[in-house]
């Protein structure tokens, strides 16, 4: 069994952030749950597809996080406890159908988490989630600790079904990726059968129906305010002048802090759990014991736009202090220790940060980059294109996932990247306004999740562009989730249908698409040569399995290569791909055999033919 189906109250387990909010959900009866996968929520999603093996819930991943939350949207309003996954920016893509859904509402239960990403660990942005409650005017719940958000799960599902509206799960990454021992509660048994009831004058949004939806959405946000002010989720602790309102992991942060500056008898503690709609009423309250205050947040000045909005409603002037530059920045994320240094820097408390330990005598580490893989199939295709392109000035848009690392040297293949989908929007608009041509890339999940629209643009508009599809027959990124276009049959998960890339993209009315083994190194030139030379769209479908991936089946691999006598130190092999099995020792360039994958693809460039493979595996 599962470990998070466990149905023994009281258990005490070391769980990750996201695997105690899976278990939340399952304490909560969650019978239905979709995503597209997006680190730092990934494990979430992955627990639910192994639930779902061994139990009556449904989970899905979804092709992007619009259709995820479209899915779920249908099941919460068929009565279904449902859950919707994804990271910050997925809400961007989800935020067509959240809007309005906000007007239409749901029957049962319908949690959106987002895992928000401070200091952008793996995004591509440090977007504040916190913004979308404001515009959509939907609930927000924030926790702050591993426990508190396997509870909150629970809560977030009853808020949701009192308002009839989906609530927003706000997390952060020092949430979701910490480990914590967590308490498990009892498993509720999810009701799994729905049932759609019909009421077109609620449900269909023609302007009419909307409008009165509006009306309804802005009562619901007057029951969230009052919800908020009475939540056992917004609590004061202390009774002292000096007042800091925090949120989310800062919470921690701050109640160190006033214990390490021993100002516990002069502070008073507001932490915001249910953020959205702002608890006003408690918080003026609040603000009217202060002498001045501090909001410690992370991300933008959410709380900090409210709380002064609050204080000049009722009349209060005191100072009110977060974002600034004495104090705490909009960048990146919080530690303790700077979390204490402007507490007391704003209060006037004596302190000295602790020296750090000397270190003068320790070299430093060596520096170690990102890097694609040792055996990385992605190395191959971009090695490929940048021979068939040799001496052409292109462009060459880049994508969302593992091979975005392809533009550092010494391949250099990305010069422009914007978001999930974008290398093939970005690559017609670079056509357009430059006429040089353009090489995009883009991966095989990313393709079914937001760049078949681009390339159908590009064929109705007859942009002079390439496309390479890099179809590693995984979503490798975020942890070889399944996307459309895998085989699951083969990774024995039967009830699937896998979508041919290839047919989608001939269907599209694409006219010159080649597939190539990137591994076979003159055939992918002569492929990518006569593909870049086609007048209009063309696309090369580059498809090898992730090398990572079928080590963890224990698929069979190569043989490894070491360098021989032969080699004539032109290092071309490190020049031109860089592949991380290589090193350099007594000047001499060796191969790392516990690294090295045995996909040849050295071997087939260098000129000596002195990479050579070992005669036993």
């Amino acid at each position: 069994m599962h470990k998070l189906l466990v149905d023994q109250p009281g258990e005490k387990k070391f769980l990750l952030g996201n695997e105690a909010i899976a278990r939340g959900a399952i304490e909560a009866g969650v019978a239905f749950a979709s995503t597209y996968p997006g680190t730092p929520s990934s494990e979430i999603s992955l627990n639910f597809f192994q639930i779902a093996r061994e139990s009556d819930l449904y989970f899905e991943y979804s092709t992007n996080e619009k259709v995820a939350l479209e899915v779920s949207a249908a099941a919460a309003n068929s009565g279904l406890r449902s859950m919707c996954i994804m990271k910050h920016v997925g809400v961007n893509v989800a935020a067509d159908a959240l809007m309005t859904l906000a007007y239409v509402g749901i029957r049962g239960g319908l949690v959106i988490l987002t895992a928000d990403d401070p200091y952008m660990f793996s995004s591509q942005n440090e977007q504040d989630t916190r913004y979308y409650g404001k515009l959509s005017g939907l609930p927000i719940l924030e926790p702050s600790s591993a426990q508190e958000a396997k509870d909150m799960v629970g809560y977030a599902f009853e808020l949701s079904e009192a308002l009839q509206e989906p609530v927003i799960f706000r997390t952060t990454t020092r949430l979701n990726h910490s480990t914590a021992p967590i308490i498990f509660g009892p498993v509720k048994l999810p009701e799994t059968s729905g049932n759609f009831f019909k009421d077109p004058f609620n449900y269909v949004t023609v302007p009419a129906v909307s409008r009165n939806l509006h009306v309804k959405l802005l009562k619901h946000i007057e029951e969230a305010e009052q919800m908020a002010c009475e939540s056992a989720y917004n609590f004061i602790t202390g009774e002292g002048r000096w007042g800091i309102i925090c949120n989310g992991v800062s919470y921690n942060y701050v109640t160190d802090a006033v214990k390490d500056l021993n100002i516990i008898d002069k502070s008073r503690i507001l932490r915001i759990g249910f953020s959205h709609p702002m608890p006003g009423q408690l918080i003026k309250s609040f603000l009217s014991k202060c002498e001045k205050a501090l909001i410690v947040e992370e991300g933008e000045p959410y709380m900090e736009e409210a709380v002064k909005a609050l204080a000049q409603e009722a009349n209060l002037t005191l100072s009110i202090r977060g974002k600034d530059p004495a104090l705490f920045s909009r960048l990146f994320e919080f530690d303790p220790a700077m979390v204490r240094k402007c507490i007391a820097a704003y209060f006037g408390v004596p302190y000295e940060a602790e020296m750090p330990a000397d270190v003068s005598d320790i070299p430093d580490l060596p520096q170690r980059p990102p890097n694609l893989c040792a055996g990385c199939s992605h190395r191959a295709t971009f090695y490929a294109v940048n021979k068939a392109a040799e001496g052409m000035e292109t462009i060459r848009p880049t994508d969302i996932g593992c091979y975005t690392l392809g533009f550092l040297p010494p391949l250099s293949n990305g010069d422009f990247l914007i978001c999930m989908g974008s290398s093939v929007g970005t690559s017609c608009g670079f056509s357009k306004a430059t006429g040089k041509k353009v090489i995009g890339f883009i991966g095989d999940s990313t393709f079914f999740h937001s760049g078949i629209p681009g390339l159908i643009n590009a064929v109705f508009h007859r942009h002079d562009l390439t496309l390479v599809i890099l179809d590693n027959q995984t979503t490798a990124m975020t942890g070889h989730q399944p996307h459309p276009g895998v085989d699951m049959e083969g990774l024995n998960y039967p009830g699937y249908q896998q979508v041919s890339i290839e047919s989608v993209v001939r269907g599209i009315g694409v006219e010159h698409v080649s597939v190539i083994k990137p591994y076979n190194v003159k055939k992918s030139i002569v492929a990518v040569k006569e593909a870049i030379s086609h007048d209009g769209v063309s696309v090369i479908i580059a498809r090898q399995n992730c090398t990572l991936f079928d080590k963890s089946f224990k698929r069979s691999v190569g043989r490894p290569f070491y360098v021989s006598d032969r080699c004539k130190n032109h290092r071309l092999c490190i020049n031109e791909l860089g592949c991380p099995a290589f090193y350099v020792e007594n000047d001499r360039v060796r191969i790392n055999s516990t690294l090295c994958t045995g996909c040849g693809v050295c071997a087939q460039i260098c000129p000596e033919h002195a990479i050579l493979p070992f005669k036993q595996k």
